[in-house]
């Protein structure tokens, strides 16, 4: 039903182009990427408190440890070594090699400027449960679906870098205890998630040969939005609503 409602949303006629499909996946992302959800525009916007950053920090580490195995999985998916190498780097970009730091030690870095024990982060004890429930279907969905599906999945990364910039700018302005040297994840990222959209476009655009194929590919970004869109729903609902699960991390512990 979800699927099907995020369909009515946009256009449904059928797709007989690469150039029909690529519209089609911005026309997605302008209508249902997370920048849009209420819980980042509050957080962009400085209308957060410290706790509530420091919740939406601690979920948000759940999905990006989990990267990392989830592209290990599309890594599987391939007995094409030249897509298995082009896919490698975003490992290494996430879990980073001996002696190198990649990107969850970054968030790492996030994390203790906010505050919060890092054994308890990596522990993941605190996550709220769609947080757990949403980034493992997210890496089912890539085991389980095809590999255009898997690799279409990542698509949102097209509009991720947009995203980036505002909130290091958002977040630098409004909240005092945001330094730029925990913003470094983010400032990272703008050019790592541009190279690997470009990748999976041109992946999708070649690979997906019928309209029935080219609908997958959409219906894989929506399903990836509605990954997102959920892990801001849960968090609203907990720390702005005040519906805080029994288990999940409560900011008012660390007062």
């Amino acid at each position: 039903m979800m699927l099907a409602s995020a369909r009515s949303e946009i256009d449904e006629s059928p797709l007989e182009s690469a150039e029909a499909l690529e519209k089609r996946l911005y026309e997605i992302g302008a209508k249902r990427y997370h920048n849009l959800h209420p819980f980042h525009r509050m957080l962009h916007g400085g209308k957060l408190n410290k706790g509530q950053v420091q919740a939406w920090a601690l979920n948000r580490y759940y999905y990006q440890s989990s990267i990392p195995i989830k592209d290990a999985v599309v890594l599987s998916r391939f007995r094409d070594r030249n897509i298995r190498l082009e896919w490698r780097h975003r490992i290494e970009d996430h879990d980073g090699d001996i002696g190198t730091e990649g990107g969850i030690e970054r968030w790492l870095i996030l994390t203790d400027g906010l505050g919060l024990d890092r054994a308890y982060v990596e522990s993941t004890r605190g996550i709220l449960p769609a947080t757990r429930f949403a980034v493992d279907a997210y890496v089912n969905f890539v085991g389980q679906r095809t590999p255009l599906e898997a690799i279409a999945s990542s698509l949102t990364e097209l509009f991720a870098p947009n995203l980036h910039e505002e909130r290091i700018a958002g977040m630098l302005e409004h909240y005092d205890f945001i330094t730029p040297n925990v913003m470094a994840y983010f400032k990272r990222r703008l050019d790592q998630a541009t190279r690997d959209a470009q990748f999976a476009l041109n992946f999708v655009k070649e690979h997906a040969r019928t309209p029935e194929e080219r609908q997958a590919v959409c219906e894989a970004l929506i399903f990836k939005t509605n990954v997102l869109w959920v892990q801001l729903d849960a968090l609203h609902h907990a720390y702005v609503c005040g519906h805080i699960p029994p288990g999940a991390f409560d900011p008012e512990a660390l007062a």
